[in-house]
């Protein structure tokens, strides 16, 4: 094998395939500002790359969807990692039951609504309606947040969105390869009940896997960290997919095993952590980059115009019957209003997921799916459009805006990590009762101040006595002890004014 492989791939292919996949690289990236701009998914960027460079464009042919499985799972775990490196605990705490119903009761709710209208409507078999259902039925964190971007949004909803995207992918793969199974003829998965059991036994498994690993060579990472903060970034990657590769090979789940070890990671106040959070998101760009481009050159343009009606059809069972349904059978009980209610059922958006989970049933062997794979590309396609591009409107017009926004600043400086700092930047809405307060009215917790405040393009120091006003861009520094009840101040006095704490207790605000 490897002398074939020597003769049939030279130095000189090499150079070629460089030069393409170069070339892709930077267009790619370029294409974020672009997409920044417009609203435009990057996703849909990438899948038009990969159709140009198709059969149909610059004329390559790639038809192998075992290995493009294999490459999407490779993705996958990268994406999953950065998710959990980047993620911080705090954020999505409150959201975690939520998101976890969401992900197990809401993903089954939605499989079934998908499936009867699937078999109803286009006249599938139930086994391969359901299939389709829950092929379909997964979020993607990629697109999600490449489009929440844009949206400034209560940390409740951004955690259940966060927390889902990451938890949803292992039962969903679960599921998918299971009714897979069952639809292909020699393959006996078993009683409902025992897959069930399966499952269930698989993702908990998978996660005590992940959170021990990541617990466990978190603590010793942290001992044995080094001056090199490139290689102690490649070290907590590593885990992620070690995590992963352990979970799969004791038939546990690896995707949830991944998710968690990256998110125990980016939690235990790692050295270098903005060097990891800086390398993770490195590779997660790359992996979304290469697999959109990878599922683009996959797709066949001569066979998706006859999946546009079907695809059609399924997207709007699923953007309006099934999604909503997983929501409200999911959420009420933990006391989401109806408006957020809304907001997340219009925001559930798919990705590389679902077309990844497309492939399954070709490297299975199930017959007479190879339309499955058209009709879920076309459908990713268009639906991501259709629900991108109105969010920020739909955002404001259900009145789940945040007034009050604050993200992490990137800051590269080792003071900061000695002296366990971090550096937010909070913009002031048109609607935020931050306008007209006092930066010493805001009474921030020790250890927590503003120290810039940018104003019509123009910087300065403020006072005690400075007045915030509406617009404002300001910098937060705050010891990691006070960070969390400084964002809790800030959003709390932005909701209700100077007397916030005085007139009404805090309330207990999530970061």
């Amino acid at each position: 094998m490897a002398a074939s492989a020597t003769e049939s791939f030279t130095p000189h292919d090499l150079a070629g395939v460089l030069l393409v996949a170069a070339l892709v690289l930077l267009a790619s990236i370029a294409a974020v500002r672009f997409a920044n701009k417009s609203g435009l998914p990057t996703l849909v960027i990438y899948l038009g790359f990969g159709l140009l460079m198709g059969e149909a464009g610059l004329g390559i042919d790639f038809e192998n969807s075992e290995l493009t499985q294999v490459l999407g799972y490779s993705a996958l775990v990268l994406i999953l990692a950065e998710g959990g490196l980047s993620t911080h605990w705090s954020s999505i705490r409150s959201a975690v039951a939520p998101a976890a119903i969401l992900s197990t009761v809401g993903v089954l709710v939605s499989v079934a609504v998908v499936g009867v209208f699937v078999h109803l409507l286009l006249g599938r078999a139930w086994t391969i309606a359901f299939l389709l259902g829950a092929i379909v039925t997964s979020t993607d964190a990629a697109a999600v947040f490449s489009v929440l971007r844009r949206v400034p949004l209560p940390a409740r909803i951004t955690g259940v969105l966060e927390a889902e995207s990451g938890f949803n992918d292992a039962p969903v793969v679960l599921l998918v390869i299971a009714l897979a199974d069952a639809a292909t003829p020699g393959k006996s998965p078993g009683p409902w009940w025992f897959i069930a059991l399966e499952a269930a036994a698989e993702l908990v498994g998978g996660a005590l896997i992940g959170i021990a690993l990541g617990w466990l060579f978190g603590r010793l990472l942290k001992l044995g960290a080094g001056s090199s903060s490139g290689l102690f970034s490649i070290g907590v990657v590593a885990v992620t997919v070690l995590a992963y590769a352990a979970a799969t090979l004791l038939h546990t789940s690896g995707f949830i095993a991944t998710y968690l070890a990256g998110l125990v990671l980016g939690n235990l106040h790692l050295p270098h952590h903005q060097a990891v959070r800086g390398f993770s998101q490195a590779l997660g760009w790359l992996a979304q980059i290469g697999l959109f481009v990878l599922l683009g050159l996959l797709a066949s343009p001569d066979r998706l115009g006859a999946q546009i009606v079907p695809a059609i059809v399924v997207g709007l069972v699923l953007l309006l019957i099934a999604r909503p349904a997983s929501v409200l059978a999911s959420l009420p009980w933990f006391g989401f209003s109806w408006r957020e209610q809304a907001f997340l059922s219009w925001a559930g958006l798919r990705g590389a997921v679902p077309v990844v989970l497309a492939t399954v049933p070709l490297t299975v062997g199930t017959p007479h799916t190879e339309w499955i794979f058209d009709l879920v590309f076309v459908l990713v396609l268009v639906f991501t459009l259709v629900q991108a591009f109105p969010m920020p409107w739909i955002a404001r017009r259900l009145g789940v805006v945040e007034q009050a926004h604050m993200v992490d600043l990137d800051v590269e400086a080792t003071p900061l990590e000695e002296l366990d700092a971090d550096v937010l930047q909070l913009h002031v809405g048109d609607t935020s009762r931050l306008h007209g307060v006092e930066v010493q009215e805001l009474r921030l917790p020790a250890g927590a101040n503003v120290t810039l405040v940018v104003r019509d393009g123009q910087g300065f120091v403020p006072r005690r006595r400075t007045v915030i006003q509406r617009g404002d861009q300001l910098l937060l520094v705050t010891t990691l002890a006070s960070r969390g009840d400084a964002i809790r101040r800030v959003r709390s006095v932005s909701r209700d004014g100077r007397m916030a704490g005085w007139a009404t207790p805090l309330r207990p605000d999530t970061e």
